[in-house]
């Protein structure tokens, strides 16, 4: 059997790795995929720790958040595209030249 530690330090480097992403990259798809590895590094804490203390409780959350991602995906989606088709590019730099 795996120790939670094990799966808490995946989940930890796994959540670094997206907030690093985050902050250096400036592609919208590739920021989005970054922000999505961070929250699946947290339902991995969530899942590990609701297994090690016999509770359903970080199952029901984990539940909740991929409902979250979900929304977010659809929505980041949406606003890709619609900077692309404005700027022909997705770098986030040109999405603060977008003016109504």
């Amino acid at each position: 059997m795996v120790p939670v530690s094990n799966y808490l330090m995946l989940s930890g480097l796994l959540f670094a790795l997206g907030a690093l992403g985050v902050m250096v990259r400036r592609n919208v798809i590739v920021l989005f995929m970054c922000v999505e590895m961070m929250l699946n590094a947290v339902n991995l804490a969530f899942v590990a720790l609701s297994r090690e203390l016999q509770s359903l409780d970080g199952q029901v959350i984990v539940l909740m958040v991929m409902a979250v991602a979900a929304a977010e995906v659809a929505v980041g989606l949406a606003l890709a595209l619609a900077l692309y088709r404005k700027k022909k590019s997705t770098d986030v730099d040109s999405a603060s030249l977008l003016k109504f």
